[in-house]
């Protein structure tokens, strides 16, 4: 009998770092695909999902790992580690591309940018889930990572009973 594929156990503080990934990472999909037969969006709907990923939950993805969780991580190792540098980094170029999106009005113009934005975005948050993500949950001691827990909730978390 197969046995069912694992995906990658993530300690709880990091879950819902790790869920906003897996809707990053459905919104680069369709980013990668706009201008192309594969598009099941026009330019004008998929700069409007960006918009949406960006206002519901892409900004403050950013921030919290910026502010909340590599701060506490700097007290235990350098940030001066090529991950985390290029993770830095790539948080700068997708804020640029996610301005140059919302404020582009040629559709010609937007699909290159989209194109980028999807290719780095997946990038992105493969690097995360695969390298950094392991970094930190391998070198904060537990009672760090749990400390985090109660910053990293998402929205609708927060909303259920």
């Amino acid at each position: 009998m197969d046995q069912p594929k694992k995906g990658i156990i993530r300690h709880e503080a990091l879950q819902p770092l790790s869920r906003h990934h897996h809707h990053a990472l459905f919104v680069a999909l369709q980013a990668k695909r706009v201008g192309t037969e594969k598009s099941k969006l026009t330019v004008e709907e998929m700069k409007q999902e960006v918009e949406t990923f960006w206002v519901e939950g892409g900004n403050q993805h950013f921030q919290d790992e910026e502010e909340i969780v590599l701060p506490v991580y700097a007290q235990y190792q350098s940030i001066h580690q090529p991950e985390i540098i290029e993770m830095l980094l790539e948080h700068v170029k997708l804020r640029s591309y996610v301005q140059q999106i919302l404020s582009t009005e040629a559709e010609a113009d937007l699909i290159p940018i989209m194109n980028e934005f999807g290719e780095l975005l997946t990038t992105h948050v493969r690097r995360e889930e695969r390298v950094v993500f392991p970094m930190i949950e391998k070198d904060l001691p537990e009672e760090e990572l749990q400390k985090l827990a109660p910053y990293l909730h998402t929205s609708e978390e927060e909303s259920e009973p």
